[in-house]
This record gives structure tokens, sequence and C-alpha cells, in this order.
């Protein structure tokens, strides 16, 4: 039996404690396959479908319940870490293609790992769900050089659902908490 205890808590309770909330540092928008980032200051994050302005959310989902990558975060620690791996002193987070650059929380621990504890990410006063790593393209290569590909595994971010859409601008607190369980109505 295990003893469950502030001195010894549960799997599940440690999977919902984070040491501290994390900040919005940049947004990127992607209008176009091939076309640079245009960076922004605030952003309106749409439901359902990503962020107003970026290709994602302009182009209809095959899944009825939406795109499991409407928009893409990574976190300002692993864009350092890349550039270490690259042997570069700094790397243009516009060149990684992700919309948002999170710093001071652990976006991969964004994914519950109990189906029955669903965790969310709040940004401001949106809601995103984190549906798993976004995984780097070949293209990276050629953004950022020969090896790029392999930097970036592991550390190339995530994708993730808009829940609740809503403004987001720079500086904005970024949380981790579990979800709510949705109403039901039984009469």
């Amino acid at each position: 039996m295990t003893d469950i205890s502030p001195s010894n808590p549960s799997l599940r309770a440690l999977t919902a404690q984070f040491a501290q909330q994390g900040s919005l540092q940049a947004i990127y928008l992607r209008p176009a396959r091939s076309t640079p980032c245009i960076t922004a200051n605030n952003a309106t994050a749409i439901a359902g479908r990503g962020l107003h302005g970026d290709r994602a959310s302009t182009t209809p989902s095959r899944n009825p319940l939406g795109s499991n990558r409407q928009i893409t975060l990574i976190q300002a620690e692993h864009i350092a870490v890349i550039a270490m791996l690259m042997g570069k002193q700094h790397i243009d987070a516009a060149a990684l293609r992700r919309n948002l650059v999170v710093s001071g929380i652990n976006l991969l621990a964004a994914k519950s790992l109990f189906k029955d504890q669903p965790m969310q990410l709040t940004i401001g006063n949106v809601v995103l769900e984190i549906t798993g790593p976004c995984e780097p393209c070949s293209k990276m290569e050629a953004a950022l050089g020969t090896g790029a590909y392999n930097a970036m595994r592991g550390h190339g971010g995530v994708n993730a659902k808009v829940i609740i859409g809503g403004d987001l601008a720079l500086g904005d607190a970024v949380n981790c908490v579990i979800a709510k369980a949705p109403q039901t109505n039984l009469f």
C-alpha cells in the first residue's frame, strides 16, 4: 500500500504541481507554407481553429473534432539547447516556425499522464489542450543548417488545440491546470 501524504504525494498529485508559472515570450504567425513568420505582440486564438492570421486557422481539418495541431508551442529554454547542439551561439526562434514561445514551465509536462485527469494550459484567458509533440521536419536542415533535424528531436515543442479562444499578449502568464469535467445534464 502506498502512503499518500505531503511528504509522499501520489503521482496524480505530482503531475498537477508546477514550481512556477510560465510566461509568453514570443508570438509568430505563419501566413502560408514556406513564407517567413510574422512576429506579433498579440494575437487572437480561435476555439477549434488556431491563431487568427496563421495558416492553421484557415485550413479545414479532416478530423471532425478539429486538428490536433491548431497551435504549436516551444519552450524558450529548448531554443538554447538546440543552438548548443548546433554549435551556435543563438538561433532565431522564428526560423523554428512555432507559434508561441513560452518560458518558465515544462510544456511536455502539460500533457496529462491520465485519461481521467486531463490537463489544460492557460495563457492569459486562452485555454489550450496539449495534443502531443511537435516533431521537426526536414525543412529545419535548410533553415538552420546540417544536423538541425536531430538537434530539434525531443526539443521541437508541442502541438495544441484551442479549447477556449481569446486574446494573447507578450508577457501573459502561462499555467497548467487540471481540466474541469464537462457539466452533464441528467434530466
